[in-house]
C-alpha cells in the first residue's frame, strides 16, 4: 500500500493514476471502434482516441511543471472499466445490442474520467498550482463535450437496438 502524506503527493498520485489510465484507453478504443458496427460510434471512439492522446500530452505537462516522473502508477479502475468494453466486444448478441453494450461501456469511462479530472484539478487548485488546473480544465472541458457527444449517439444506437428487438427473436417469433 502507498503512503500519501500531502495534498501534493495526493495530486501526484492522481496524475499518475491519469496518466494510466488515458493510455489503457489508448490500446482499447480501436478495438471499441473495430467492434462497432454504427457508423456514429465508430466516428465517435476514433476521434475519443485522437482526444486521449491531446489529454497524455497535457498530463504529461502538468506533471513536467510539478517536476515528477510520470511512471510507477496502475489506474485499477480504468482496468475495471476496459475490461467492461471488452466483454462488450465479445458479447454474443446481434450487432445493434453490441453496440448498445459498447456506448454503455463508453459512457462508464466518460463519467470516471471526468469525476478523476474534476478531483485533480480541485487538488491542484487548492494548491496554487494554476498552470496544472489551466491543463486539467482543458481536459475537463473536452471530456464534458465527449459525454454529450456519446449521449446523443447512444439515443441512436438505443433506439437501433429497441427497433431491433422487434425483429430479433430465438425461435422466429417477434418479440418484444
Amino acid at each position: 500500500m502507498s503512503s500519501i502524506s500531502s495534498l501534493h503527493a495526493l495530486l501526484i498520485d492522481e496524475l499518475k493514476d491519469l496518466y494510466h489510465a488515458e493510455n489503457q484507453l489508448i490500446k482499447a478504443l480501436p478495438k471499441m471502434a473495430s467492434a462497432a458496427t454504427n457508423s456514429e460510434l465508430k466516428a465517435g471512439f476514433s476521434d475519443h482516441l485522437e482526444q486521449t492522446r491531446d489529454h497524455v500530452e497535457r498530463l504529461a505537462q502538468a506533471m513536467e511543471i510539478l517536476g515528477i516522473k510520470v511512471q510507477g502508477k496502475t489506474c485499477h479502475a480504468m482496468m475495471g472499466l476496459v475490461e467492461e468494453g471488452v466483454e462488450a466486444i465479445e458479447l454474443e448478441a446481434p450487432a445493434v445490442l453490441r453496440d448498445a453494450a459498447l456506448i454503455g461501456a463508453a459512457q462508464r469511462v466518460e463519467h470516471y474520467e471526468m469525476a478523476a479530472y474534476g478531483t485533480a484539478r480541485a487538488f491542484a487548485r487548492a494548491l496554487g498550482e494554476s498552470d496544472v488546473v489551466d491543463l486539467l480544465q482543458a481536459t475537463l472541458d473536452e471530456e464534458g463535450e465527449t459525454n454529450k457527444q456519446l449521449t446523443e449517439i447512444s439515443d441512436v444506437v438505443n433506439a437501433e437496438a429497441l427497433s431491433a428487438g422487434d425483429q430479433i427473436s430465438a425461435n422466429g417469433k417477434t418479440k418484444r
